[in-house]
């Protein structure tokens, strides 16, 4: 099957780089909305049975296009969540940037102990994420969309998709309702097929002023997540 990781479309938070992982979240800037407006069209050759978003709402308010394109219902999964930041939490300093983007890091090259301060560990996020991915895939549709958050699509896809690494994760952006598309199953495994790190949208829709950490991983942690 097709799998579609979209993350979500600008909110204030992306554009000051704070990160803000609890719930409900941010909302949509003007941008982001017209990110999430720009989808339906942009995915125009994709034949999308299934529409999945996170509890935070700005992925719910990126997909409402979508969804009221297609005639799919949003599906809230709780697994697909943004990486909680923890004591991290709204921060929006260099430092807080590179820890927290450090320790998703750390998850891709093979340490899942290694623990956001004052929240999950790599083995956690990655046992809620799974499931999640499983119940979007469970209904055997050829192609399923997620929206989901910089951060999380970064660490899964690095972690659990063949092609993809500490490497490849760090290399390549993901601006807001940048798509990874993958291909397989979760029991045989998936393999990525490409990398859009820019809005689905088309250039005119980046921002490249604002300050977005999981968009791009800070410079602190190239070397973290460059290990094999």
């Amino acid at each position: 099957m097709r799998l579609l990781l979209i993350r979500h479309g600008q909110t204030p938070d992306n554009v000051i780089g704070a990160l803000g992982t609890t719930a409900p979240g941010a909302r949509l800037t003007d941008l982001g909305l017209r990110q999430a407006e720009a989808l339906p069209a942009a995915l125009a050759a994709e034949t999308i049975g299934a529409l999945f978003v996170s509890t935070l709402v700005r992925t719910q308010l990126t997909a409402a296009p979508l969804a009221a394109a297609r005639g799919l219902e949003r599906v809230v999964l709780d697994g697909l969540r943004e990486v909680v930041a923890g004591d991290l939490e709204m921060r929006a300093d260099p430092a807080a940037g590179a820890a927290y983007m450090g320790t998703v890091a750390r998850w891709v090259v093979g340490d899942r102990d290694a623990r956001m301060p004052g929240a999950e560990s790599g083995h956690e996020f990655l046992a809620r994420y799974d499931a999640a991915i499983e119940r979007a895939t469970a209904d055997g549709h050829d192609t399923v969309a997620v929206v989901s958050h910089g951060a999380a699509v970064r660490g899964w896809v690095g972690c659990r998709v063949a092609g993809a690494g500490g490497t490849f994760v760090r290399d390549h952006d993901l601006s807001n309702t940048g798509v990874v598309v993958v291909e397989g199953s979760t029991t045989d495994g998936f393999r990525l097929v490409s990398w859009e790190g820019t809005p689905l949208g088309g250039a005119d829709l980046d921002d490249p002023t604002a300050d977005d950490p999981t968009g791009e991983a800070p410079a602190d942690v190239v070397d973290a997540a460059a290990r094999p």
